[in-house]
């Protein structure tokens, strides 16, 4: 695996803890939609963020980090950025990305891994954009939902995505689906024969969609999500 370098481009709040950081390889990059890179601190420390951009000619590369100083993993790369303003990171990594495929495609995202649904979801409408996709992406609060907005936009253009904002602890202003992400799809979809799912979040949580999918007759080949390397 060649180790290449970066040039921070810019760094931007999403949130109060999550931050938008774009980097620009000295080299051009080749990758796939739903693949990651992994910043290489150091000879045995390397840590992998999902790529939030589908790969593109401008070979820009967007990451979407949730650091705070109690999350040092994330936090000491981010605070690397800003001080050193360049990266050096491995890319073209993971077997989860996007499949061409006439199926209908559910993304079911929590919190940050948003940014591997989102790569998925755009090199999707360009390069298949009459697929039916629907896009799960599941959060504590609406505020957290950081995209919510353009989604809502994006689903206007293109009739065949839809997007499902979920929150696990709504407030009284909330009218939109409440509660675990994977329990607002169960209750959009009884069963997941012919259909492909894309999964990011938290480990437990690709391990309870495994859990409750397949017996709904989703097909093992049709799951994808790096967790299932690990789970």
């Amino acid at each position: 695996m060649t180790t290449l370098k970066t040039r921070v481009v810019s760094i931007d709040s999403l949130t109060s803890y999550v931050l938008k950081i774009v980097l620009e390889p000295d080299e051009p990059v080749m990758f796939r939609a739903g693949q990651y890179l992994q910043v290489v601190m150091g000879e045995k420390d390397k840590r992998p963020f999902s790529i939030a951009n589908m790969p593109s000619a401008d070979g820009l590369l967007e990451l979407h980090i949730g650091a705070s100083p109690d999350n040092p993993y994330a936090y000491e790369v981010v605070e690397k950025a800003k001080t050193i303003g360049e990266l050096n990171i491995e890319i073209g990594l993971g077997e989860a990305f996007r499949r061409d495929s006439d199926l209908p495609a559910i993304l079911i995202a929590g919190g940050t891994g948003y940014s591997y649904a989102k790569s998925i979801l755009f090199d999707s409408l360009q390069h298949q954009p009459t697929r039916e996709i629907h896009l799960y992406w599941g959060a504590k609060t609406h505020a957290d939902l950081y995209e919510a907005e353009a989604l809502k936009q994006l689903a206007i253009l293109h009739p065949h995505f839809t997007f499902h904002p979920v929150v696990e602890l709504p407030d009284n202003a909330w009218k939109g689906k409440a509660g675990l992400v994977h329990e607002a799809v169960l209750q959009d979809f009884k069963e997941f024969s012919n259909k492909q799912v894309y999964v990011a979040g938290r480990f437990e949580m690709a391990g309870v969609i495994k859990a409750a999918f397949l017996p709904l007759g989703l097909d093992q080949d049709h799951l994808f999500g790096d967790a299932f390397a690990f789970i």
